[in-house]
């Protein structure tokens, strides 16, 4: 009998294992397919990066080494060395997830994992054998898969998702993307590098769904488009087929019917809760309208003893959000306070420029009627960025009109992503503006851009 078997073994779900197993708790996990780490780790943020890493070092090299005074020869790429070198860092970042479960004593079962009732789960193995695991609690860890599109059917060759865009074994002439979200910003970046014409098709009249900061987003849009990025905004995707090779997509767009043609069609039209045969029916667990798994505070769904946390619950569907979902779940069921705090999680685009937030936007803040005061710094005026010759972007910083207290922060420039971490600290622990301002930050450092953008909320930066 195990006092928790985790479904799925994605950054929540073994996470959430790991922390069981820390509090004493006897765990198993069932992963489906045969390598760890989900989503994320197989086929998402891990082989996603390697590839933005290759081809940004590459078109550095073709482009921008001459403004450093380093002058080589052709630049040239090796597309299947990219390709295995993403593979290399996936299976060493898999395998350490099963080096994890041996150092903490979980047990790990691969097969389809189908609850019968609130204490038992079964194992359908590739074998066909089934194994049933006895257990005090269950934990739905399963994930997302990617949204497909009517009349828009995925053959993996010619129209694919974001797995198989991942995967091209040779750079398109013309890469078609359908949705300018984080998926198809991130994959269209890697291929425009590396030759591609790249067509962005999107139904808002705007990227990023309109759930990014409008400053960031329309700066995006411009630098984007200015790398070479086609945009059609407000279309609606009606159809593609395949026709010699070629792919024809069909569009809507300001009441007109058009046609786009290309080598490859990226659907990147967003993620749905991963459900299908889980066996909810058996415990008379419904998910919602939009397929999602309602929980409580707890991470405990309208059944006893039965939990769920990350991209199969309402919310962003961000890895690093499931992880922290699973640590406040099993500490919950230990009775110890574990919490997650909504508003200090961070988001993360991986173009270049990088874009990051964490907390509110001012649409957001307007919307509530909350007053607020404003504070940004542009990176051209800070040393470090100029060093780097990576002077694109600024950091925005959101406070509350009276306390102070940061409610969000923007960040769209070099290296945002890591440089978001000292802001959601800021949120989470509710510190005011003036405590980033008061705050020494080493120089010369691109986080002294966020020292100047805290200092501008009360008007008073020192270097511009």
């Amino acid at each position: 009998m195990y006092d928790l078997v985790v479904i799925g073994s994605g950054p929540g779900g073994y996470i959430a294992a790991i922390r069981a197993a820390q509090l004493d708790m006897k765990v198993a996990v069932v992963e489906r397919y045969a390598t760890f780490g989900g989503t994320c780790l197989n086929v998402g943020c891990i082989p996603s990066k390697a590839l933005l890493e290759s081809s940004e070092r590459y078109e550095e090299a073709k482009d921008h080494f001459g403004d450093h005074g380093i002058i080589i020869g052709e630049v040239s790429f090796d597309l299947k060395k990219m390709l295995a070198r993403k593979d290399e860092v996936v299976a060493s970042l898999t395998g350490g997830v099963a080096g994890l479960f041996q150092k903490n004593n979980i047990a790990t079962f691969q097969g389809h994992g189908t609850i019968v009732d609130t204490k038992k789960v079964e194992v359908k193995k590739d074998d066909g054998s089934v194994e049933t695991l006895e257990t005090e609690r269950i934990l739905i860890a399963t994930g997302s898969k990617p949204i497909t599109l009517p009349g828009v059917e995925l053959d993996k060759e010619y129209i694919v998702d974001s797995t198989g865009a991942l995967d091209f074994q040779e750079v398109p002439g013309h890469l078609v993307i359908i949705g300018a979200g984080v998926i198809g910003l991130e994959l269209g970046s890697v291929w425009r590098r590396l030759g591609a014409k790249v067509t962005v098709i999107e139904y808002l009249d705007e990227i990023f769904g309109g759930r990014a900061d409008k400053d960031v987003s329309r700066l995006a849009q411009r630098v984007f488009k200015k790398q070479g990025i086609d945009f059609e905004l407000g279309a609606a995707v009606t159809g593609a087929e395949v026709k010699d090779g070629k792919v024809i997509a069909t569009f809507e767009q300001k009441g007109e019917s058009k046609t786009i043609e290309c080598d490859r069609l990226l659907v990147g039209v967003g993620r749905k809760p991963y459900t299908e045969g889980l066996g909810l029916e058996n415990i008379g667990l419904e998910t919602n309208k939009r397929g999602f798994i309602e929980v409580n505070a707890h991470y405990e769904t309208s059944v006893e003893g039965v939990y769920a946390i990350g991209d199969v619950i309402p919310g962003p569907m961000l890895a690093h959000l499931a992880e922290h979902e699973g640590v406040a779940c099993v500490e919950r069921i230990k009775g110890i306070a574990g919490h997650v705090n909504y508003d200090a999680i961070p988001d993360v685009v991986y173009t270049h420029p990088e874009i990051a937030s964490v907390g509110k936007t001012e649409q957001q803040l307007k919307e509530a009627g909350i007053k607020f005061k404003a504070g940004k710094f542009p990176f051209k005026a800070n040393g470090r960025a100029r060093a780097l010759n990576d002077t694109e972007g600024f950091v925005k910083i959101l406070a509350d009109a009276e306390t102070d207290r940061i409610l969000g922060a923007h960040i769209i420039g070099p290296r945002a992503g890591d440089l978001i971490a000292e802001l959601a600290v800021a949120v989470e622990f509710g510190s005011s503006a003036e405590d980033i301002a008061r705050s020494s930050h080493a120089h010369p450092t691109l986080a002294e851009v966020i020292k100047e953008a805290a200092l501008d909320v009360d008007g008073r930066t020192l270097n511009l």
